[in-house]
Protein backbone atom coordinates (compact mmCIF):
# COMPACT_ATOMS: atom_id res chain seq x y z
CA UNK A 1 0.00 0.00 0.00
CA UNK A 2 2.71 2.49 1.03
CA UNK A 3 4.83 1.59 -1.98
CA UNK A 4 1.85 2.07 -4.31
CA UNK A 5 1.26 5.50 -2.80
CA UNK A 6 4.92 6.46 -3.28
CA UNK A 7 4.79 5.28 -6.90
CA UNK A 8 1.64 7.35 -7.49
CA UNK A 9 3.29 10.48 -6.08
CA UNK A 10 6.41 9.92 -8.15
CA UNK A 11 4.40 9.33 -11.32
CA UNK A 12 2.45 12.56 -10.83
CA UNK A 13 5.27 14.86 -9.79
CA UNK A 14 7.28 16.83 -12.32
CA UNK A 15 8.95 20.17 -13.04
CA UNK A 16 8.73 21.76 -16.47
CA UNK A 17 11.47 24.34 -17.02
CA UNK A 18 10.04 27.47 -18.67
CA UNK A 19 12.05 30.52 -19.71
CA UNK A 20 10.16 33.76 -20.44
CA UNK A 21 10.88 36.77 -22.67
CA UNK A 22 13.06 35.03 -25.22
CA UNK A 23 13.63 37.63 -27.93
CA UNK A 24 16.24 38.97 -30.34
CA UNK A 25 17.20 41.50 -27.67
CA UNK A 26 17.83 39.89 -24.29
CA UNK A 27 20.54 38.80 -21.84
CA UNK A 28 22.38 36.53 -24.25
CA UNK A 29 25.24 35.91 -21.85
CA UNK A 30 22.97 34.04 -19.42
CA UNK A 31 20.98 32.48 -22.27
CA UNK A 32 24.12 30.91 -23.72
CA UNK A 33 25.13 29.68 -20.26
CA UNK A 34 21.62 28.23 -19.87
CA UNK A 35 21.97 26.35 -23.15
CA UNK A 36 25.20 24.75 -21.93
CA UNK A 37 23.50 23.90 -18.63
CA UNK A 38 20.48 22.28 -20.31
CA UNK A 39 22.67 20.28 -22.68
CA UNK A 40 24.86 19.14 -19.77
CA UNK A 41 21.88 17.74 -17.86
CA UNK A 42 19.88 16.70 -20.96
CA UNK A 43 17.00 19.08 -20.18
CA UNK A 44 14.53 20.17 -22.86
CA UNK A 45 12.97 23.41 -21.60
CA UNK A 46 10.09 25.56 -22.81
CA UNK A 47 11.12 28.84 -24.39
CA UNK A 48 8.53 31.62 -24.39
CA UNK A 49 9.47 33.43 -27.60
CA UNK A 50 8.21 36.95 -28.33
CA UNK A 51 7.72 36.94 -32.12
CA UNK A 52 7.44 40.71 -32.70
CA UNK A 53 9.16 42.21 -29.69
CA UNK A 54 8.56 45.93 -29.10
CA UNK A 55 9.16 45.97 -25.34
CA UNK A 56 11.41 48.98 -24.75
CA UNK A 57 13.05 47.38 -21.71
CA UNK A 58 14.08 44.34 -23.72
CA UNK A 59 15.20 46.44 -26.68
CA UNK A 60 17.97 47.85 -24.47
CA UNK A 61 19.67 44.44 -24.44
CA UNK A 62 22.14 43.29 -27.13
CA UNK A 63 20.57 41.90 -30.32
CA UNK A 64 21.35 38.44 -31.67
CA UNK A 65 21.49 38.65 -35.45
CA UNK A 66 20.98 34.92 -36.06
CA UNK A 67 18.16 34.72 -33.51
CA UNK A 68 15.65 32.78 -35.60
CA UNK A 69 18.28 30.35 -36.80
CA UNK A 70 19.10 29.65 -33.15
CA UNK A 71 15.41 29.15 -32.32
CA UNK A 72 15.13 26.59 -35.13
CA UNK A 73 18.17 24.74 -33.77
CA UNK A 74 16.62 24.57 -30.29
CA UNK A 75 13.30 23.46 -31.79
CA UNK A 76 15.03 20.67 -33.72
CA UNK A 77 16.75 19.61 -30.50
CA UNK A 78 13.38 18.98 -28.86
CA UNK A 79 12.94 22.23 -26.94
CA UNK A 80 9.35 23.48 -26.83
CA UNK A 81 9.03 26.83 -28.60
CA UNK A 82 5.96 28.56 -27.21
CA UNK A 83 4.42 31.85 -28.32
CA UNK A 84 4.80 34.38 -25.50
CA UNK A 85 2.39 37.10 -26.57
CA UNK A 86 2.93 39.03 -29.77
CA UNK A 87 4.86 42.25 -29.10
CA UNK A 88 5.09 42.15 -25.27
CA UNK A 89 3.72 45.68 -24.91
CA UNK A 90 1.25 46.31 -22.08
CA UNK A 91 -1.48 48.75 -23.11
CA UNK A 92 -4.43 47.73 -20.91
CA UNK A 93 -5.06 47.51 -17.16
CA UNK A 94 -6.95 44.45 -15.93
CA UNK A 95 -8.18 45.89 -12.62
CA UNK A 96 -7.98 42.29 -11.37
CA UNK A 97 -10.75 41.22 -13.77
CA UNK A 98 -8.59 39.05 -15.99
CA UNK A 99 -9.25 35.33 -16.48
CA UNK A 100 -7.02 34.21 -13.59
CA UNK A 101 -7.64 37.33 -11.45
CA UNK A 102 -3.91 37.91 -11.59
CA UNK A 103 -4.15 41.67 -12.03
CA UNK A 104 -1.79 44.25 -13.45
CA UNK A 105 -1.08 45.38 -16.99
CA UNK A 106 -1.82 43.31 -20.06
CA UNK A 107 -1.08 42.95 -23.75
CA UNK A 108 -4.36 41.11 -24.39
CA UNK A 109 -6.99 41.64 -21.70
CA UNK A 110 -9.70 44.16 -22.58
CA UNK A 111 -9.10 44.25 -26.31
CA UNK A 112 -11.85 43.22 -28.70
CA UNK A 113 -11.87 39.70 -30.09
CA UNK A 114 -10.84 41.02 -33.52
CA UNK A 115 -7.89 42.91 -32.04
CA UNK A 116 -6.70 39.91 -30.03
CA UNK A 117 -7.15 37.65 -33.02
CA UNK A 118 -5.00 40.02 -35.08
CA UNK A 119 -2.30 40.06 -32.40
CA UNK A 120 -2.14 36.27 -32.35
CA UNK A 121 -2.28 36.00 -36.14
CA UNK A 122 0.61 38.48 -36.45
CA UNK A 123 2.65 36.42 -34.00
CA UNK A 124 1.92 33.17 -35.81
CA UNK A 125 2.74 34.82 -39.13
CA UNK A 126 6.26 35.55 -37.90
CA UNK A 127 6.74 31.99 -36.69
CA UNK A 128 5.42 30.62 -39.98
CA UNK A 129 7.82 32.84 -41.93
CA UNK A 130 10.63 31.36 -39.86
CA UNK A 131 9.28 27.82 -40.43
CA UNK A 132 8.59 27.21 -36.73
CA UNK A 133 5.38 25.38 -35.86
CA UNK A 134 3.61 26.63 -32.73
CA UNK A 135 1.18 24.61 -30.60
CA UNK A 136 1.38 26.39 -27.21
CA UNK A 137 0.99 29.92 -25.86
CA UNK A 138 1.18 31.98 -22.68
CA UNK A 139 0.41 35.67 -22.30
CA UNK A 140 2.80 38.21 -20.82
CA UNK A 141 2.00 38.86 -17.15
CA UNK A 142 -0.41 35.88 -17.10
CA UNK A 143 -3.30 38.12 -18.18
CA UNK A 144 -6.09 36.83 -20.44
CA UNK A 145 -9.82 37.21 -20.87
CA UNK A 146 -12.44 35.09 -22.60
CA UNK A 147 -11.63 36.72 -25.94
CA UNK A 148 -8.00 35.66 -25.61
CA UNK A 149 -9.00 32.02 -25.31
CA UNK A 150 -11.44 32.29 -28.22
CA UNK A 151 -8.80 33.97 -30.37
CA UNK A 152 -6.30 31.22 -29.51
CA UNK A 153 -8.73 28.45 -30.44
CA UNK A 154 -9.70 30.25 -33.65
CA UNK A 155 -5.99 30.37 -34.49
CA UNK A 156 -5.48 26.65 -33.87
CA UNK A 157 -3.76 26.94 -30.46
CA UNK A 158 -5.32 24.84 -27.72
CA UNK A 159 -2.48 24.51 -25.20
CA UNK A 160 -1.62 27.21 -22.62
CA UNK A 161 1.30 27.07 -20.19
CA UNK A 162 -0.37 28.99 -17.38
CA UNK A 163 -3.12 28.77 -14.79
CA UNK A 164 -3.80 27.53 -11.28
CA UNK A 165 -3.63 23.96 -10.06
CA UNK A 166 -1.29 21.12 -9.22
CA UNK A 167 -2.11 19.08 -12.31
CA UNK A 168 -2.62 19.92 -16.00
CA UNK A 169 -6.29 20.22 -16.89
CA UNK A 170 -8.76 21.08 -19.65
CA UNK A 171 -11.03 24.13 -19.48
CA UNK A 172 -12.95 25.85 -22.28
CA UNK A 173 -11.56 23.26 -24.69
CA UNK A 174 -7.99 24.34 -23.89
CA UNK A 175 -5.32 22.31 -22.12
CA UNK A 176 -3.59 24.20 -19.31
CA UNK A 177 -0.26 23.36 -17.67
CA UNK A 178 -0.28 25.38 -14.39
CA UNK A 179 2.36 27.95 -13.51
CA UNK A 180 2.14 28.97 -9.84
CA UNK A 181 5.21 30.74 -8.48
CA UNK A 182 7.62 33.54 -9.34
CA UNK A 183 10.50 31.63 -7.77
CA UNK A 184 11.96 28.29 -8.75
CA UNK A 185 10.27 25.92 -6.30
CA UNK A 186 9.95 22.14 -6.17
CA UNK A 187 6.64 20.91 -4.75
CA UNK A 188 6.31 17.39 -3.29
CA UNK A 189 3.39 16.60 -5.62
CA UNK A 190 1.99 17.83 -8.91
CA UNK A 191 3.12 18.96 -12.34
CA UNK A 192 4.43 22.51 -12.15
CA UNK A 193 6.08 25.02 -14.46
CA UNK A 194 8.94 27.31 -13.49
CA UNK A 195 8.89 30.99 -14.38
CA UNK A 196 12.40 32.16 -15.26
CA UNK A 197 13.30 35.65 -16.45
CA UNK A 198 16.99 35.54 -17.34
CA UNK A 199 16.89 39.22 -18.22
CA UNK A 200 16.49 40.06 -14.53
CA UNK A 201 18.95 37.50 -13.23
CA UNK A 202 22.47 37.98 -11.90
CA UNK A 203 25.19 35.34 -11.95
CA UNK A 204 24.24 34.35 -8.39
CA UNK A 205 20.68 33.56 -9.53
CA UNK A 206 22.04 31.38 -12.31
CA UNK A 207 24.37 29.53 -9.92
CA UNK A 208 21.43 28.84 -7.58
CA UNK A 209 19.42 27.60 -10.55
CA UNK A 210 22.08 25.02 -11.37
CA UNK A 211 22.00 23.84 -7.75
CA UNK A 212 18.22 23.53 -8.03
CA UNK A 213 18.57 21.45 -11.21
CA UNK A 214 21.12 19.10 -9.63
CA UNK A 215 18.90 18.59 -6.59
CA UNK A 216 15.70 18.00 -8.60
CA UNK A 217 17.02 16.49 -11.81
CA UNK A 218 14.93 13.32 -11.42
CA UNK A 219 11.75 15.46 -11.35
CA UNK A 220 12.43 17.55 -14.46
CA UNK A 221 10.19 16.60 -17.39
CA UNK A 222 9.59 17.63 -21.00
CA UNK A 223 6.64 19.54 -22.39
CA UNK A 224 5.24 16.36 -23.97
CA UNK A 225 5.41 14.55 -20.64
CA UNK A 226 3.58 17.43 -18.95
CA UNK A 227 0.77 17.71 -21.51
CA UNK A 228 0.23 13.95 -21.32
CA UNK A 229 -0.76 14.44 -17.67
CA UNK A 230 -3.90 16.44 -18.53
CA UNK A 231 -6.68 14.87 -16.50
CA UNK A 232 -10.06 16.20 -15.44
CA UNK A 233 -11.05 13.50 -12.99
CA UNK A 234 -12.84 14.60 -9.82
CA UNK A 235 -9.80 14.22 -7.56
CA UNK A 236 -7.64 16.46 -9.74
CA UNK A 237 -10.46 18.98 -10.13
CA UNK A 238 -10.75 19.32 -6.34
CA UNK A 239 -6.98 19.72 -5.98
CA UNK A 240 -6.83 22.37 -8.70
CA UNK A 241 -9.82 24.32 -7.37
CA UNK A 242 -8.36 24.31 -3.84
CA UNK A 243 -4.97 25.46 -5.12
CA UNK A 244 -6.59 28.26 -7.11
CA UNK A 245 -8.61 29.55 -4.15
CA UNK A 246 -5.62 29.47 -1.78
CA UNK A 247 -3.29 31.32 -4.17
CA UNK A 248 -5.91 33.90 -5.16
CA UNK A 249 -6.63 34.61 -1.49
CA UNK A 250 -2.90 34.88 -0.75
CA UNK A 251 -2.42 37.37 -3.58
CA UNK A 252 -5.39 39.47 -2.46
CA UNK A 253 -3.98 39.68 1.09
CA UNK A 254 -0.52 40.54 -0.24
CA UNK A 255 -1.88 43.40 -2.36
CA UNK A 256 -3.91 44.84 0.52
CA UNK A 257 -1.17 44.71 3.09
Amino acid sequence: MIQNFKNYIKKNTGILIRLDDIAENMNWDLMEKSELLFNKYKIKPVLGVIPNNQDIELLDYPKKNNFWEQIRIWKNNGWEISMHGSNHVYDMDTNNKDYFSFGGKSEFFGHTLDTQLLKIKNGLKKFNEEKIKIRSFYAPNHTYDENTLIALKNSGIKEVIDGYGLMPYTENDIKFIPQLFYKVIALPFGIQTTQIHLNYWKQKDFDNFEKFIIKNLNKIITYDQAIEKVNNNLFYKLINISTKKILQFKRIIKKRF
